[in-house]
């Protein structure tokens, strides 16, 4: 006969952690994805002189970062899971903080971003985030890891839109100030990312009866 004297957390302990074979398998995908992406991004990004593009490319690598740490998670316990978002949160803020540390120096420094590979590359980006948002779908319940990647993702999709309008204004403007004004929104995007991610992870820990200190 079953025990019905489970706890609180040990109900969302279970609850939780309902991992399926699927999962596995869909962190690799879009860890792959985000590795291409970071890879491209940064390439064109210094080739670019974009601060923009740049700005994509560490978030992407936060992303992957993310998804590594949520390929731990799987078929961990709640509390395993919160602490690997925790993790997460802590590296999207600090890649946020460097991030606007470029921009002011691109900003005293000098650049001539390119608008059309800003353009170019910043659609591409966001086609295979919808990719990443189409596989991380059917798993977006599955845990506060699983959460984590979700937003992670949302925010590229928000941030590849700015990058293509910012790629046009630089090109219509003749000046690089588009360019490190997307810097800084997706420095602020990252930031908001990370700081949410810490947010869910405690509210994770809280539920499961072990508050995080």
């Amino acid at each position: 006969m079953p025990n019905m004297s489970k706890t609180k957390g040990e109900d969302t302990e279970i609850r939780l952690d309902a991992s399926n074979a699927d999962e596995p398998r869909t962190l690799l995908w879009v860890l792959g994805i985000n590795f291409t992406q970071v890879a491209v991004a940064g390439t064109v990004g210094i080739a670019a002189q974009s601060a923009g593009l740049l700005g994509a490319a560490l978030d992407n690598l936060g992303d992957a970062a993310v998804y590594a740490v949520s390929f731990y998670a799987v078929g961990r316990t709640v509390i395993a899971k919160s602490r690997a978002a925790t993790l997460s949160g802590i590296l999207l803020i600090t890649l946020a903080l460097g991030l606007f540390v470029e921009v002011l120096r691109r900003f005293f420094a000098g650049a001539e971003p390119l608008g059309l590979a800003m353009i170019l590359t910043a659609l591409a980006n966001a086609a295979t985030n919808l990719l990443c948002l189409r596989l991380l779908r059917a798993h977006r319940a599955h845990g506060v890891h699983f959460r984590a990647s979700w937003i992670f993702t949302t925010n590229d999709m928000v941030a590849n839109a700015g990058i293509v309008l910012s790629g046009a204004l630089v090109m219509i403007l003749k000046s690089p100030l588009p360019d490190l004004l997307i810097g800084l929104v997706v420095a602020g995007i990252v930031l908001k990312g990370g700081w949410d991610i810490l947010r869910e992870a405690r509210a994770a820990r809280s539920a499961a009866g072990k508050p995080l200190t």
